[in-house]
């Protein structure tokens, strides 16, 4: 059965419903029963629905795609046009313009209904008709409100209030599905039967389409097959090799999800035929489109450039118009639901295999007052339903069961450089796993004889921090740090730990670092018994909106975090290819992180598996997976993990020293003046000399 199908029955016993709401909204365009403001408003808005629905028919009817390049450029900026920059300040999704045209109150709530109906362009593209008729339920249900007298406020909060509660069985249950079903074939289509030669296709997902994607995918296309099949053969292997170094069984998985951003699907249709290989049906899905199922902080999932990252931070909390106790109450309770269902898919999935991008330039928000926040009491009610949501997901996926990867790639927007440094990333992406895995052994060896290490910045930085180690009880049979070489984090190059919170503390300090789409200038984190006390940034004028950017996207608004991993990156190649094409503050952290000594904060690397042994390739156990707060899930679960993690690297050239301190008090130095000061480690300071040759 192929995806039109298995939507067959669901769209035509909605087909009825669809058609009256059409109807409905056609009339509105011509009526002027809304008074002004809200007259055009929702004339506008109605415009926009029926301009979905005329795509929703081409798509279906097959004309979508028999059009040619530039008339499919013409639907998609015609999609997506009231978004983009140079029309955003004019349109309703920014909540600053709702506020203005329709009032400070009523303005950002209809901004957040009329976004939320964006999302049927993705329903259009996937032509799933129930997601698009229940949203033109919705406004007809808010426009009748709104004939005659205005309404109050508090009756269309609980109009959204019901609609998103009452329909989580819906968009909850089939995010759930998404996740896991490999039935569910749309971006898989598209991936292995389109013509990837014909960049067309890029516009067949419904995404917004740049200028990016269409020159990435041409890039790739250009490359001879064997350098694409050693990219995707990186990436799949990787993901193998997770599950051997985690003494995990690959054979008892069926499924894997697979992660990309539009313009890879040339690497994509060679993986998917890898994991094949493997055993393994790749599971390909959409980032979430409904506020319900949203992260603030990434997106998840198949999908192109934002059309505009700022409407994307204006969003980002939509959910505080209904985020209350008996909300999270239900949808919890629909999750629980809707993984018993999919119960057989949850345990055939064997994690995600993700492919991330860099290269944009860095994006500094505008903190709008107009933009939905949530408050204190929501910030709250919020983790702890991320927390009881984990729980349920770790009991159909146990995280001691399944495994992941993560490799990056850069985009044209990097600069004129960006081939060189393509190809370069590539190289990066594959060095040597066994002259790694000695080096770092070096290294490892050497902080095993520690108690605490110390960590020290120069040149302006300010950190020093100290960070205290496990007791190991058998040294020769067991070890703090994990060596990790090329497996479920590419590029390879760290040894790290889960550091005892007690006895951690100090100054981080950085003077530039991405995390997620955002880069932070002058990130600094006090830290005391290992949780974080006080943070700053310079990324606002005022302090207090720095702090707030800290809470929201390191924090994930916890009030503190512990710190759940100290590491030391090897990876000077990385460095030196940073440096050569000065595109250090464009890296993701998940190179950033090879580059230096980096510190998370959140949950520990081994969070939700904690009880399963791993070992080094040397034999030693590692048996630093715990600290003191994630012991707590041995009496209250609730209380043991955050479901963050997010690493903060300190590069190089504004690091000063990392030394090992024994029980004794001697100093056993790992980097002395910003050189790899263990032997065997000799060849790694090639790379940080001038001019010096990579590794």
């Amino acid at each position: 059965m192929n995806y039109e199908e298995l939507f067959a029955r669901e769209n035509e016993a909605v087909r009825e419903r669809l058609e009256l709401s059409l109807e409905r909204i056609r009339a509105v365009v011509d009526e002027h029963t809304a008074a002004a403001p809200y007259d055009r408003y929702f004339k506008e808005t109605a415009a926009f629905i029926l301009m979905v629905s005329e795509f929703c028919q081409t798509v279906k009817s097959g004309a979508y795609r028999k059009l040619g390049l530039e008339e499919l450029k013409a639907w998609n900026r015609r999609l997506y046009r009231d978004i983009l920059p140079e029309n955003y300040e004019s349109s309703y999704a920014n909540p600053a313009w709702g506020a203005r045209e329709l009032g400070p109150d009523m303005g950002p709530v209809l901004s957040y209904v009329y976004t939320e109906i964006r999302g049927q362009i993705a329903f259009a593209a996937e032509h799933r008709l129930t997601e698009i008729t229940i949203l033109n339920e919705l406004f007809i249900e808010i426009y009748n409100l709104f004939e005659g007298e205005t309404p109050s406020l508090q009756s269309v909060k609980d109009v959204i209030y019901w609609f998103n509660s009452d329909y989580t069985d819906l968009t909850v249950d089939y995010r759930v599905r998404e996740l896991l079903d490999p039935s569910l074939s749309f971006g898989k289509d598209i991936v292995t039967t389109c013509d990837l030669n014909d960049l067309r296709y890029l516009y067949y997902y419904g995404e917004y389409v740049s200028d990016e994607e269409l020159n990435i995918a041409d890039f790739l296309n250009r490359l001879p097959q064997e350098t694409i099949d050693r990219m995707a053969d990186t990436y799949t292997e990787g993901y193998r090799k997770g599950f051997e170094v985690m003494g995990r069984d690959l054979s008892k998985k069926r499924t894997v999800a697979v992660l990309y951003e539009l313009g890879f699907e040339r690497m994509v249709k060679k993986a998917v035929e890898n994991f094949r290989n493997l055993g393994l049906e790749p599971v390909i899905y959409r980032a979430a489109v409904w506020s319900v199922n949203k992260n603030p902080s990434r997106k998840r999932g198949f999908h192109g450039t934002s059309p505009n990252r700022q409407y994307d931070y204006d969003h980002r909390y939509d959910s505080a118009l209904y985020m209350k106790k008996g909300f999270t109450d239900r949808k919890l309770a629909v999750l629980k639901t809707a993984y018993e269902t999919w119960k057989k898919q949850a345990g055939d999935y064997g994690g995600p295999a993700v492919i991330e991008t860099f290269g944009e330039e860095g994006f500094r928000p505008e903190n709008k007052p107009e933009a939905l926040a949530l408050s204190e009491k929501q910030e709250k009610l919020t983790i702890a339903h991320a927390n009881d949501s984990s729980r349920t997901v770790n009991q159909y996926v146990p995280g001691e069961e399944t495994s992941f990867t993560i490799i990056a790639f850069p985009k044209p927007s990097i600069g004129k450089n960006f081939r060189e440094i393509f190809q370069e990333t590539i190289r990066i992406n594959t060095l040597d796993y066994e002259v790694y895995k000695n080096i770092q052994q070096s290294v490892i060896d050497r902080l095993d004889k520690a108690s605490h290490v110390v960590v020290t910045g120069k040149e302006g930085n300010r950190t020093r921090m100290t960070v205290k180690l496990h007791t190991l009880e058998e040294p020769d049979r067991q070890t703090n740090f994990e060596n990790c070489v090329a497996d479920v984090n590419i590029p390879l190059g760290e040894v790290f730990t889960s550091p005892v919170l007690a006895g951690t503390e100090g100054t981080l300090h950085v003077s530039s670092v991405y995390i997620g789409d955002f880069q932070f200038k002058n990130l600094l984190m006090e830290f005391r018994d290992g949780k974080v006390v006080s943070y700053s940034c310079d990324n606002f004028e005022d302090p207090q909106a720095g702090k707030a950017l800290i809470k929201q996207m390191i924090l994930k608004n916890h009030d503190t975090l512990p710190m759940g991993e100290f590491a030391i990156g090897t990876n000077t190649a990385a460095y030196a290819m940073a440096q050569k094409y000065g595109i250090a503050d464009k890296l993701p952290i998940l190179i950033a992180e090879k580059m230096g000594p980096h510190f998370a904060v959140g949950d520990t690397c081994y969070s939700w598996s904690e009880d399963t042994a791993v070992f080094n390739p040397d034999g030693k156990e590692i048996i630093a997976r715990d600290n003191e707060i994630s012991a707590l899930r041995k009496e209250d679960l609730s209380k043991a993990y955050f479901n963050c993690h997010t690493d903060i690297t300190i590069p190089y050239r504004e690091l000063d020293e990392i030394y090992g301190v024994t029980e004794g008090g001697e100093k056993l130095p790992v980097i002395a003046g910003g050189r790899f000061a263990v032997p065997g480690t000799e060849t790694l300071n090639h790379a940080l000399e001038e001019g010096g040759a990579l590794l």
